[in-house]
């Protein structure tokens, strides 16, 4: 049996013949490499992929040449679906790395490309990976174009960040995207598994405790090349301890000769039944060694998701950077899913922050935009700069207070139909029944706003939005006084 799902870059690819990287003498590869999925049926994770009919089943099982673009996180699998690709279909597997590849090399494998399918007898069909496309510029990717067009190659290019963004328009069209997810928990602990039993892993040599697999699933953060690389380095430290404990015991247990003891030492005695060696255990203590990463009391589905969250949340709240810090590295160090950070600290930033200082949420927003677009563990800083700005930014809760004050009085009720000089009166016959007739149009006026009546009757008057007089409020606060006063003088 085999693996999960995941991707290792810099792992020597076959270069023809279809094998995957699972086919070649890995006695010394590391783990990942080892127990790398030969097929679609040892993938884990990624199911929205590899349902019956989906376009991954089909390119594979149906042999059809088509060029896939594949956008995910580290560790979800791009490199493998590449290296599966080549090996169920037969296809000659070139990779390149948009690090260090240029345009020459990219016509390179296409011209071979092209020599290789118009050959008379034995024609062969090649698999081009390009790993973190991204990278290249717009003339690197220009020149894939008529090898994809043409279907000369089928090209699996692999991307972290928002191809859209990153893959110009030609490319995306002509390939299909598939997007990956992070692997969960439970595909993680498969992966460990299989990873500690499978002959082509640990062969079932090692026992993984219950709290050392706890913390290898908070540091994986859905990453399986990260799971089994410090499976990998923790099991080292326990073979080393183990072998240690072992010698000991041998040395303590060796019976000394006692010269007064008169047993005829050529009496048979009974066969002792060799005791089957105990297996090395990788416990926490190990793990963190080996990794070099202290446990995290945190359960990233448990409560103390919920609380270590609350309380950064709470911390910004209070402007307390010192602690906010705290809990944001907390969650860092227990794998937590940086996006599901990013996304609290935009909420906070209008929660919290709203208009006492309007740029918080910008700042959040950018963090959040980091996270997609580097990834872990850099975007830590991006982070670390939000909670920082949105600790110390000026707070106000007004903006949340106004549009739940809104809609408690929208569901009462108080749903008033809309002043007749506000509706559309573009169409025909509109004014005729009145419909913006006496709409005065607020451009007109100096000040850029005109005494009228925006609001349904049965809410007129009232005042949702409250500015405080914290920070950047404070000028909100005079100007929507002074708006107010002139929108209501309708004497």
């Amino acid at each position: 049996m085999s693996d999960g799902l995941f991707d290792l870059p810099g792992a020597p690819a076959p270069a023809r013949g279809g094998g995957s990287l699972a086919d070649a003498d890995h006695t010394a590869a590391p783990l990942a490499v080892r127990m790398r999925p030969r097929s679609l049926d040892e993938l884990v994770g990624q199911q929205h992929l590899l349902a019956p009919g989906s376009p991954l089943r089909r390119l594979v099982e149906g042999d059809q040449p088509m060029s896939l673009l594949l956008w995910g996180p580290p560790g979800t699998g791009k490199t493998t679906i590449a290296a599966v690709v080549s090996h169920q279909t037969n296809r000659k597997f070139v990779e390149l790395s948009a690090v260090t590849a240029g345009v020459k090399d990219v016509r390179q494998v296409i011209d071979a490309a092209r020599r290789d399918l118009s050959r008379a007898t034995g024609a062969v069909e090649t698999v081009l990976f390009i790993d973190e496309v991204h990278r290249f510029t717009k003339a690197q990717q220009d020149a894939l174009l008529p090898g994809v067009e043409n279907r000369w190659v089928t090209l699996v290019a692999a991307t972290t960040e928002n191809p859209f963004f990153s893959v110009i328009s030609p490319l995306l069209s002509r390939s299909l995207l598939l997007t990956l997810e992070s692997l969960t928990d439970d595909d993680i602990a498969l992966l460990l598994d299989r990873a500690l039993a499978d002959e082509r892993g640990l062969n079932g040599e090692f026992e993984l405790a219950p709290d050392a697999r706890d913390h290898l699933l908070r540091m994986a953060g859905g990453d399986a090349r990260r799971a089994l690389t410090y499976l990998e380095a923790a099991a080292g430290g326990a073979r080393a301890k183990h072998e240690q404990a072992l010698k000991y015991q041998q040395a303590t247990e060796t019976p000394a000769t006692d010269p007064t003891d008169s047993t005829d030492s050529t009496e048979p005695t009974e066969p002792v039944e060799a005791a089957e060696p105990a297996r090395a255990v990788i416990d926490l203590v190990t793990l963190e060694t080996a990794v070099d990463r202290a446990a995290v009391r945190y359960d990233r589905a448990g409560d103390q998701h919920y609380d270590v969250t609350s309380a950064m949340i709470k911390s910004i709240r209070g402007s307390d950077v010192d602690a906010a810090m705290h809990y944001l590295a907390r969650m860092i160090e227990a794998g937590e899913d940086p996006r599901f950070i990013a996304r609290r600290l935009v909420i906070s930033a209008s929660e919290d922050i709203g208009m006492g200082d309007p740029t918080a949420l910008g700042v959040a927003i950018a963090a959040a935009e980091a996270v997609q677009l580097i990834g872990m563990p850099e975007a830590r800083i991006n982070l670390a700069q939000a909670v920082v700005a949105l600790a110390l930014a000026p707070k106000s809760n007004a903006v949340i207070m106004a549009v739940d004050a809104a809609i408690a009085d929208v569901k009462a009720g108080k749903v008033g139909p809309v002043p007749p000089h506000l509706r559309d009166a573009h169409y025909a016959g509109a004014k005729k029944i009145g419909h913006g007739s006496s709409y005065q149009y607020s451009h007109d006026d100096p000040r850029g706003v005109l005494p009228q009546q925006y609001a349904p009757d049965v809410i007129d008057g009232t005042d949702y939005y409250k500015p405080t007089r914290r920070g950047g409020e404070a000028a909100y606060a005079d100007r929507v006084a002074a708006i107010r006063k002139i929108l209501r003088d309708r004497k």
